[in-house]
């Protein structure tokens, strides 16, 4: 428990309520959350409303004078703004406060190279990094002193980015060497879709705020229905408690299977470079059949979660896709679990409630081209037979003279291909 306490650095918030924010108390909550995600303890909150940001310090001068007293008295360790600085302004700051500074995407840039675990997630934390620290490299020396790198060249904790005398060519090396990097990553991972296209299996992927309880969806669904024992992702009670994409085989009754893909979550003022960075990463939600939004529903803020969602699926150029609404947690909220309007879903993933029903809404939405049909297939076509045993839901397999008789549930573009061999109608 000692080794817990100090690790733990005591952060101030200062906050600033300006006529854009339409909640500025969630934006500071959330910055709490976010600030103890990265293993900090908030010791106080400052904030100052105002219309106009002061251009030279984000706050007035009067608040930085008040910040730097509440800072002494209450001994903190690191100061948090709530939006992004400017290069100027955390050179001001810097000299004002003399402590260390972290604005919001700063902070989410550090929990992401805490939780980055595969190589892939370490090279797209390094690259957003060091693409935001570029500009900044003047005035940040407390700040760039936290900065551990990640692979690489920059593998030891406070190696890398700390040194402000990292020149400017130095990191644009880097950069390009982690781009060159991340495009040979981004091949395999497209090799590994484009199998799974092959296979015709539909791809569905959960999206949503964090914390929003998509790794619990995505584990329980694999314990019940997954297609062979699989490692669980981490599921946890904080904001951006998985980065990687994981995907898994999930196989309900009749052999009607699909790709589930768990990816990292969005939040408020998503840093454009994180987006940009893990793009290939996303990309499973841009192949994606169909999309399961998962939303929290026991927060007050959800249907601002939802917006954000919404604006962050545009950006991927996914906005289009088909999609269900999970509202997770509901059994905090309502008892009628599992209730069900069109393709909306209010259940409960700890408890289970609405599982079955989750699975049977998107059984019906990925299989929507999908068709009941009646095949009697030659002996001698056995690779037909075969196609069929492993890319539909097979009802019935009988050996008769002339061939082996399958009914099955196949995609319409086969049906069509190996109409040859159909026999009866087609249903659906």
């Amino acid at each position: 428990m000692r080794e817990e306490v100090e690790l733990r650095e005591k952060a101030l918030l200062v906050g600033v309520d300006s006529s854009k924010e339409e909640d500025f108390a969630h934006t500071m909550e959330e910055l709490g959350s976010l600030a103890e995600a990265c293993n900090m303890q908030v010791v106080g909150i400052i904030t100052q409303k105002m219309d106009v940001i002061n251009k030279a310090l984000y706050i007035g001068s009067g608040k930085v004078q008040e910040v730097k007293e509440y800072a002494e008295e209450c001994e903190a360790d690191i100061i948090i703004f709530d939006n992004v600085l400017s290069p100027s302004q955390i050179r001001n700051l810097d000299k004002e406060l003399d402590r260390p500074i972290l604005d919001r995407t700063a902070l989410i840039l550090e929990i992401f190279s805490q939780r980055a675990q595969t190589r892939e997630a370490k090279l797209q934390v390094e690259t957003a990094k060091l693409q935001y620290y570029l500009p900044r490299l003047t005035g940040m020396g407390h700040a760039l002193s936290r900065q551990g790198g990640t692979s690489g060249s920059m593998s030891s904790r406070g190696a890398g980015e700390k040194k402000i005398e990292l020149d400017r060519r130095k990191i644009e090396k880097r950069i390009s060497e982690l781009k060159r990097e991340l495009e040979e990553v981004a091949k395999d991972r497209q090799t590994q879709r484009k199998r799974r296209e092959l296979s015709r299996t539909p791809q569905v992927a959960l999206v949503g705020y964090t914390n929003a309880g998509k790794s619990t969806i995505m584990n329980r669904l694999v314990e019940k229905y997954g297609a062979k024992p699989e490692k669980q992702v981490l599921e946890q009670d904080m904001l951006f408690a998985t980065l990687d994409t994981s995907v898994r085989l999930i196989e309900a009754e009749n052999n009607i299977s699909f790709f589930l893909s768990d990816t990292v979550g969005f939040i408020h003022k998503l840093p454009h470079g994180l987006v940009k960075a893990f793009r290939s990463t996303l990309e499973e939600v841009r192949h994606a059949d169909l999309l399961v939004q998962v939303i929290d529903y026991a927060d007050q803020n959800y249907r601002n979660h939802l917006e954000v969602t919404a604006d962050t699926l545009k950006e991927l150029e996914a906005g289009d896709i088909p999609m269900i609404y999970v509202y997770n947690k509901a059994e905090l909220c309502r008892n009628d679990l599992p209730y069900i309007r069109g393709n909306q879903i209010f259940m409960s993933a700890r408890t289970g409630a609405g599982l079955d029903n989750l699975i049977e809404m998107i059984q019906n939405m990925v299989y929507a081209d999908h068709i009941d049909s009646t095949f009697l297939i030659p002996y001698e076509k056995g690779g037909v037979t075969s196609y069929f045993m492993d890319h539909a839901t097979v009802f019935s397999q009988d050996y008769e003279e002339s061939g082996v008789r399958l009914h099955v549930n196949c995609h319409r573009q086969d049906a069509e291909k190996y109409k040859e061999y159909k026999v009866g109608e087609l249903y659906g």
